[in-house]
């Protein structure tokens, strides 16, 4: 594909599975699960920004970009999504955003590769793995913005998928990397789900 690739982080969730609070900010082996996010997707775009709608400050420490949701009452990813898209149109030479949850903190370091390979410029992209599919991990064309803004303020349904399938749009498959490897996409909602993380990751450094 041709153009420039930016990169947003989701972390507008409001974490009621992980007990209140900002689960992007849940230490997991010693670091953040939104610095481990942003370590390894940061390499892989041109330009990354951080999808939030609480208090911006413990964010603005990672030297990024802070984005609210520019539609009202927590609508969901779409509505960061739509925020990504239009910090995006903003840049020079950016024609895509490929967007990644703040909970996966083994997302694939060669995810936008994959998705560029498979894009096109009104082609959104969807990760899937394990026969899962994972929509808040997507590559979405910033030509559909106002098409986006549009389906937010007037759709009577807000799931991510609804909105692809009215589009051009595919998957791009992934696998565990080791035989003992999480899925790439395994999300940290709950306490236990980051008990299990660093178990992993507690036996993979071992």
């Amino acid at each position: 594909m041709s153009g420039a690739i930016a990169g947003l982080v989701l972390a507008g969730g409001l974490s009621r599975r992980m007990g209140g609070g900002e689960k992007s900010l849940q230490l997991l082996a010693g670091e953040t699960m939104i610095s481990r996010v942003i370590g390894r997707i940061a390499p892989q775009v041109d330009r990354l920004a951080i999808n939030a709608n609480s208090d911006p400050a413990p964010y603005l420490n990672f030297g990024l970009p802070v984005l609210p949701d520019t539609v009202g009452g927590h609508v969901g990813p779409l509505a960061g999504v739509l925020a990504g898209l239009e910090w995006a149109a903003t840049l020079p030479g950016i024609t895509h955003l490929v967007s990644a949850a703040t909970d996966t903190p083994f997302l694939p370091r060669d995810l936008v590769v994959r998705f560029a390979a498979l894009a096109g410029p009104e082609r959104i992209v969807i990760a899937r793995s394990g026969g899962n599919r994972h929509p808040v991990f997507g590559l979405w064309p910033v030509a559909l913005r106002e098409d986006l803004a549009h389906w937010l303020a007037t759709s009577d349904t807000m799931k991510v998928l609804a909105w692809v399938h009215r589009h051009d749009f595919g998957f791009c498959d992934f696998e565990a990397v080791g035989e003992r490897a999480p899925d790439p996409f395994f999300n940290a909602n709950t306490p236990e789900e980051l008990a299990e993380a660093e178990a992993y990751l507690a036996g993979a450094h071992a």
